[in-house]
């Protein structure tokens, strides 16, 4: 099984990265583009034969505590199989 977890910006933080890719998508002509956000992902292996409950807590624990900082970032966790 896996999980992908995905962090990025809160919506009220200041996102400078995505500002200097939407600019440069306008300066190569792509003049709709309006916004762009930024944010990684994680895939994580989890351990065969994991409840798939299990894993959702683990990961999100693991999301909140270490790959995300709460204050500035939002994360969401999805479990593949």
């Amino acid at each position: 099984m896996k999980a992908r977890v995905y962090v990025s910006y809160k919506s009220t933080v200041l996102d400078p990265q995505g500002q200097t890719i939407q600019s440069a998508l306008n300066g190569l002509g792509h003049r709709t583009i309006t916004a762009v956000r930024q944010g990684k992902f994680f895939d994580i292996e989890i351990q065969a034969g994991t409840a798939k409950e299990q894993a959702q807590q683990e990961m999100d624990q693991v999301a909140r505590e270490v790959l995300a900082n709460p204050v500035m970032e939002d994360y969401r966790v999805e479990i593949l199989d």
